[in-house]
């Protein structure tokens, strides 16, 4: 008998429709003896619907209250679902993050988890039930209701996979697995039958929307064994591993990650002394904002412009926070832009081969799009160019990089 933990996303649960075919696949998993812990989103749009009734009273909600909040939409399926399967007659019980106790410090809106208590899970287990759980939630020290940010119910299947030991965790999406890149962008794209781990953490934080990278840290730091599937389709989806396979057929680049969700600043004319940089990212980390790429350009007057990239929902906050620093030690300006974004190629035979960046810039130079900030990794290559050409320069590194499919008979 196989523990699994599955992970079912908001639009596969989005009507009750639709809740009730998840619970014929839960159904048809217990009967062939499988061991089943469900996690489910909130129905899709629900949370931003929660968001915007918050809005409606404050412009800044208080992150404590919106926690409490948003976290009602996931109540709302986890319920709808263990009624579902206990029609079926598959005994089914439902838990909220706080009731399982999945324990998070006390970081409102993107909190991280400390620890699991399984207790109560594995009894149920043991009684033949499936444990449907909350997924995006959870409880801090004090008992309030936390959040693990958005996408966080991927974080919370694996979280659970882990603590469980758990066989397998299956991520079902809307998506029947990890593609090369964003199929709506590259209609060639293909669809990955494995990847590492260590790529997938890197196209998830690259802006790849597949899985949340705390769900991919996770798998990759315990050894879950991870899928990626469609909620209503058959078949392999994607296997993402632990050791990336020696083969003459590894490809140097496995995907092409992209993120609209950036905002470039830069303070202008900084004194070029020691400790600049944490003067400058100190109170930015103190923020609670996460910084991305970094460029440190030094100027013939011992001055220097630094620049940096941030989410697109921190850019006020920061240029706030950036403006106050600007003032404190001495800089010319603070500039800013929000119409950029990131496109990234990654890939572990990267590792194996020369010349894989200046094929990139080749392609992108061939296009005409300008870069304006390259970061580099072993296994991954980032530039920030403007938003309007994002979607050519996926389109062109794809077919650079040999990614495209190839044509079906007939086409």
């Amino acid at each position: 008998m196989a523990l699994i933990v599955q992970k079912f996303g908001g639009t596969s649960v989005g009507t009750v429709e639709r809740i009730e075919q998840v619970a014929d696949k839960v159904k048809k998993f217990r009967e062939a003896g499988n061991d089943l812990v469900i996690v489910l989103s909130a129905m899709s749009g629900e949370t931003n619907r929660l968001i915007d009734l918050a809005k409606q009273i404050s412009d800044q909600p208080l992150p404590r209250e919106l926690d409490v909040i948003v976290s009602t939409g996931e109540q709302v399926t986890i319920g709808l679902l263990a009624m579902a399967l206990n029609k079926r007659g598959v005994p089914a019980v439902s838990y909220t993050g706080s009731q399982v106790r999945i324990l998070t410090d006390s970081s409102h809106t993107k909190a991280r988890i400390l620890k699991i208590d399984d207790q109560k899970i594995r009894a149920d287990l043991k009684e033949g039930r499936v444990v449907v759980v909350a997924g995006f939630q959870g409880v801090d020290e004090n008992g309030n209701i936390t959040t693990l940010g958005r996408g966080g119910s991927d974080t919370t299947g694996v979280a659970l996979a882990a603590a469980l030991k758990a066989d397998e965790c299956q991520i079902y999406t809307d998506v029947d697995g990890v593609y090369t890149t964003d199929p709506r962008v590259v209609a060639k794209a293909q669809r990955l039958e494995k990847i590492t781990f260590e790529e997938m953490l890197e196209m998830a934080s690259l802006g790849s929307k597949v899985l949340q990278i705390r769900a991919v840290e996770f798998a990759g730091k315990y050894n879950v064994p991870l899928r990626v599937l469609h909620s209503f389709k058959e078949g392999p989806g994607t296997l993402i591993t632990i050791d990336e396979e020696e083969s003459m057929e590894q490809p140097i680049i496995s995907g092409i990650a992209f993120n609209r969700d950036e905002a470039k600043l830069t303070i202008r004319g900084v004194p070029d002394t020691p400790g600049v940089a944490f003067k400058i990212l100190g109170p930015i980390s103190a923020a609670n904002i996460e910084v991305d790429m970094i460029v440190q350009n030094v100027a013939h007057d011992n001055t220097t412009d630094f620049t940096f990239t941030v989410h697109r929902n921190d850019y006020q906050a920061a240029h706030d926070v950036l403006e106050n620093t600007s003032r404190e030690i001495g800089a010319r300006e603070v500039v800013g832009d929000t119409n950029i974004a990131k496109v990234s190629i990654v890939g572990v035979g990267m590792r194996s081969h020369a010349g894989v960046a200046s094929r990139m810039f080749e392609s992108l130079a061939k296009e005409n799009i300008n870069i304006l900030m390259i970061s580099t990794s072993e296994i991954k290559v980032s530039v920030v160019i403007e938003e309007k050409y994002l979607e050519l320069a996926v389109r062109s590194l794809h077919t650079a990089f040999d990614l495209d499919a190839p044509a079906r008979q007939g086409e």
